[in-house]
């Protein structure tokens, strides 16, 4: 497996592995990376679809892409995905995925055009004291805290392992807007990995001017499941791959003999019974170790989502794994121990009451009910005890969405605080009162909170999720196993809790892929390049940009930058650049 740069390998078709009709693959977990696996073994190694087994433990596939109408519950939808142009992966393979929607197309031509005829953006991102949007909406507020960002990128990785997000910055950072939209647009929280933080930071730095709007991202048109999984279900189905659900994998068994890594047998329960598959080197396994979504629960409009730590399959799998090689990394790390104050519940809110709208409208400023983009991603709350975000994406939601219907996914980043309005933590509260916190914040007055937050009004599904952010947790290195572990024949893990050679971040719809493409070349030889991670941090005009968004929007005269030269030398080398090509560029980027 190697990296390549541009589209010359993207539009190419490799050659056919030598005996790869010879050869099986078991996939464990029907999520992103399980089905990006198999479309890659079919795609790119072309492996016959009978030969390709996907184990899923529930009776649905699409693992954290999910959406449903939940019978006696309403709609749900557990999270969201944020995306962007440079999923180069992603991308990849949804140029081959026939869309659904539009004969003739690929789901790639399908996301394309929404966005180009609907293009993402907010209009209210932060908002205070019951409804009012900050004033300083828009501003980062970092001034001379920006040198800590730098610092940040500019340390090496290796020398931020076992640091924090709060060993690193000062107390004043985090009360700036700029920590207010990054944790809460990519869930990170104080006491998450700063190496993280890190990898975030270099891979998105293009996007810099596009977080306070949200011009950075994009969305689908409908839900995760409806828009994303099952255009995949349908091209695999399509050629031939079996599906076994209700199939729990309980073990791998790996010969681990003198550093080699041969997987000899799968151990698992399906419908109740044991059953054992005997491996050779041509069965190939691939494991997604580990979920962020496993062990949920759900509450309803009127009961609390029972909270929960029980490790699920893909956790125990993980555990049985990991005892039998170091190699296969440190499970406990990410799903023990979870601080109290972690995000925990989200919620599906859906509105069927007009009178709410205009609450919503007005800072929006959008037509709930125009086809179109709405919030254009999270509206955060920043007196909220709980750190109250939510979003309405284009409506409807699902298809079979009413139209007078709106549907409002919700989540609290902090889960050991009461709420303003409702005096519990969101772990303990129904449906209904979360839409009573939510309604309290949007402006409501006090006097209708409660009959507009009746069931027939709004109708709130709460979940509770108890690994939701354990991508995040303190790490060291190892204890994420490698994508295809040294000395490895036949197994590879998938997934986000898998550490893939890129660096790219986790969390995202991307790395689900990027791992599944990189497991498939690497162990089935497929001489096609996997694209790299966008190289923006390397591109001086996208750093020249950074600096000028990350200061608000000041150029280098005004900026107090920490450089070791007495003012007058700074002057004077300003003066020489502006003379210079740099000074061209920094002039395009509004720096001088």
């Amino acid at each position: 497996m190697y990296y390549s740069n541009g589209n010359y390998e993207g539009h190419a078709r490799p050659k056919k592995p030598a005996g790869v009709e010879k050869k099986r693959a078991y996939i464990v977990g029907g999520g992103l990376a399980g089905l990006s696996a198999a479309v890659f073994l079919v795609r790119d190694a072309q492996m016959p679809g009978e030969n390709i087994h996907i184990l899923e433990e529930l009776p649905v596939a699409g693992g954290s892409l999910d959406g449903a109408l939940k019978p006696g519950l309403g709609y749900v939808v557990r999270g969201g995905r944020e995306m962007e142009d440079h999923f180069e992966c992603m991308w990849d393979m949804y140029s081959s995925i026939p869309s659904l929607e539009i004969p003739g197309a690929s789901y790639l031509d399908e996301y394309y055009w929404l966005d180009k005829d609907d293009p993402n953006s907010s209009n209210c991102r932060l908002i205070y004291n019951r409804g009012n949007q900050v004033p300083s909406d828009g501003q980062y507020q970092l001034g001379k805290l920006s040198n800590e960002l730098v610092k940040l990128v500019l340390t090496p990785e290796d020398d931020l392992e076992g640091k924090t997000i709060e060993d690193w910055f000062s107390a004043d950072f985090f009360e700036t807007n700029f920590w207010t939209y990054w944790a809460t647009m990519f869930a990170f929280e104080k006491w998450h990995s700063l190496i993280e933080m890190r990898r975030y930071m270099m891979r998105f730095i293009h996007h810099i001017d596009g977080l306070p709007d949200f011009t950075a991202l994009k969305f689908n048109k409908y839900n995760q499941y409806e828009s994303m999984t099952k255009p995949l279900l349908a091209y695999l189905k399509d050629h031939k791959v079996q599906f076994d659900y209700d199939c729990q994998v309980d073990n791998v068994v790996v010969d681990t003999a003198e550093g080699q890594k041969h997987a000899k047998e799968l151990q698992l329960t399906k419908a109740g019974k044991s059953e054992a598959i005997s491996l050779t080197d041509d069965d190939i396994v691939f494991v997604t170790n580990g979920s962020i979504t496993e062990s949920s629960t759900y509450g309803s409009h009127e009961t609390p989502a029972p909270p929960t730590h029980e490790l699920g399959g893909s956790w125990r799998l993980w555990q049985n794994l990991a005892k039998q090689s170091p190699d296969f990394g440190n499970p406990d790390v990410f799903c023990q121990n979870l601080p109290e104050r972690s995000w925990f519940v989200s919620a599906t809110a859906t509105i069927r009451n007009p009178q709410i709208e205009p609450y919503i409208e007005r800072l929006t400023k959008r037509d709930l009910h125009a086809h179109k983009v709405n919030t254009g991603g999270i509206i955060t709350v920043t007196d909220s005890n709980w750190m109250l975000s939510w979003t309405i994406h284009r409506q409807p939601h699902f298809k079979g969405q009413k139209e007078n219907e709106i549907v409002v996914w919700i989540y609290g980043l902090y889960s050991d605080t009461k709420g303003n309005y409702i005096n519990k933590k969101i772990t303990e509260c129904s449906g209904k009162e979360i839409t009573e916190e939510w309604l309290y914040h949007l402006g409501v007055p006090e006097s209708l909170i409660a009959s507009y937050a009746k069931e027939e009004s709004i109708q709130t599904v709460p979940v509770y999720m108890p690994f939701i952010t354990s991508y995040f947790m303190l790490r060291k290195k190892g204890d994420r196993p490698a994508v295809v572990p040294e000395g490895s024949a036949n197994l590879a893990f998938i997934g986000n809790f898998a550490e893939s050679p890129s660096r790219d971040t986790v969390f995202t719809t991307e790395y689900s892929v990027r791992t599944a493409m990189e497991a498939v070349y690497s162990l089935l030889n497929v001489d096609r390049g996997v694209p790299e991670v966008f190289n923006s941090i390397y591109d001086i005009r996208e750093l020249m940009r950074a600096m000028y968004y990350m200061n608000d929007k000041r150029g280098l005269a005004e900026m107090d930058l920490a450089l070791p030269v007495p003012k007058p030398v700074k002057k004077a080398l300003l003066k020489k650049l502006e003379k210079t090509w740099l000074g061209e560029l920094m002039r395009q980027e509004h720096l001088l």
